[in-house]
């Protein structure tokens, strides 16, 4: 049985949730457990665990993944019938899978309108008209660069369009101040995709039309020209050879060392990680700025992570705690102060930018202002299939392996084939 015939046989179980009284109680749900599934980043330190165990009387075991073992082990459990934990990260790229096969537990009407209102990438995890999770980390592409970098080399102002950005990369690269200035993941793995996506984008374009039919493989087509520019900055040694084999959290390791200028597709939450005197080398030198385009209008998408309850989950009131806790301004700043990780409530982004809190604060909260979704018509379950084959063929067009025209052309058809 293949996988998406697998996913249609799975059975939603029964579910129902409460909405948490913990505001008005102490301790509302002393004597209960609950476990919680989430990668590095989300991971909590144990001064916030603890003080979520001492407010609410949950005791709370965490579980921490990679973001493709965490998928794996939900699909996993899922198919089984079994929950892998009380709750658990969802990923954008998720909902459309997740939500065709009943997985995870409707949260409409469960978490309070007013924050809402206040988390405008709630709607990307919508499936069907519900909301299947409640985004904790508001992950959106910026570029981010190391300012002494371009001084030196005599660049003033950060680059606008894609050929100013190769421009800068060379004239960085003959100062030798950096060997290979840009810094894009070129591997098999999910967030080389993601950052073809956004050169999509950057280069005026979508990958889809309307009836998700592909738009990318026309030579004059944006997802032709994004790869295309991947590949010649590959070839021109603006991009470090070993790119082909780095994940995209080994390309931010590279960017906090100096060894390269810019973090072409960087994370909005990086920007503080960057800024960090204990977690970087050039935390004096990070600037974050809107992403280049060839239209004139800077654009980006969202990859934000969510928290979700699965439709067999035990406690799943003691788990919309959990969520609600987490989404609560002091823990969103906490969490952004620890891990990196970009509150995704406007109103508390607006307050740590009043305060001078929020690294490079301007340039991130007008780059916000522009996310859209990278499907306008919500992610489709076949997702994980489509960016797969971008990962492999991107993968070997870096290599040399094949061309440009023929990586694009494997993608559409294997696009293609997994709408069937």
């Amino acid at each position: 049985m293949n996988r998406r015939s697998l996913l249609a046989a799975t059975i939603a179980l029964p579910f129902v949730l409460g909405l948490p009284a913990f505001a008005q109680d102490a301790q509302p749900f002393a004597g209960k457990a609950i476990s919680v599934l989430l990668p590095p980043w989300g991971t909590l330190p144990k001064e916030m665990t603890d003080r979520f165990v001492a407010e609410t009387g949950i005791a709370l075991e965490t579980q921490t993944l990679g973001w493709d073992d965490i998928r794996t082990k939900i699909v996993t459990s899922m198919v089984a019938g079994t929950a892998p934990a009380n709750a658990t990260e969802v990923d954008w790229s998720w909902v459309g899978q997740f939500g065709s096969a009943g997985w995870y537990a409707p949260l409409s009407g469960k978490v309070d309108p007013a924050l809402l209102a206040d988390l405008p990438t709630a709607k990307i995890f919508q499936f069907d008209g519900e909301l299947l999770a409640v985004p904790y980390n508001n992950d959106f592409r910026i570029l981010i660069l190391n300012r002494d970098h371009l001084t030196r080399a005599g660049i003033k102002d950060a680059p606008k369009t894609p050929q100013e950005l190769l421009d800068a990369a060379k004239a960085i690269k003959a100062a030798g101040i950096a060997e290979f200035p840009i810094g894009l993941p070129l591997s098999a793995t999910e967030g080389s995709a993601t950052a073809w996506y956004l050169l999509t984008k950057a280069f005026g374009g979508e990958l889809f039309d309307a009836a998700f039919e592909p738009q990318f493989t026309a030579p004059d087509s944006a997802g032709y020209k994004a790869m295309a520019f991947e590949v010649e900055a590959l070839k021109a040694g603006l991009i470090d050879p070993a790119s082909t084999g780095l994940k995209d959290v080994e390309i931010q390791e590279l960017f906090k060392s100096g060894r390269i200028s810019f973090d072409v597709a960087g994370w909005a939450g990086n920007v503080a990680v960057y800024s960090d005197k204990a977690k970087s080398q050039v935390s004096d030198h990070v600037e974050a700025a809107l992403l280049p385009s060839t239209t004139g209008t800077s654009r980006t998408f969202g990859l934000p992570g969510a928290v979700g309850i699965p439709v067999s989950a035990a406690d799943p009131e003691a788990g919309l705690a959990f969520i609600e806790w987490l989404l609560k301004p002091e823990n969103q700043i906490q969490s952004y102060t620890a891990l990196g990780n970009l509150p995704t409530r406007t109103s508390v982004l607006e307050k740590l930018n009043a305060e001078g809190k929020l690294a490079s604060g301007t340039a991130l909260l007008q780059q916000a202002a522009l996310v859209e979704p990278l499907f306008q018509q919500g992610t489709p379950g076949w997702y994980p299939e489509f960016s797969s084959a971008v990962a492999t063929y991107l993968n070997q067009a870096a290599k040399g392996q094949i061309t440009v025209a023929e990586a694009v052309a494997q993608i559409a058809t294997e696009a293609k084939n997994a709408q069937q």
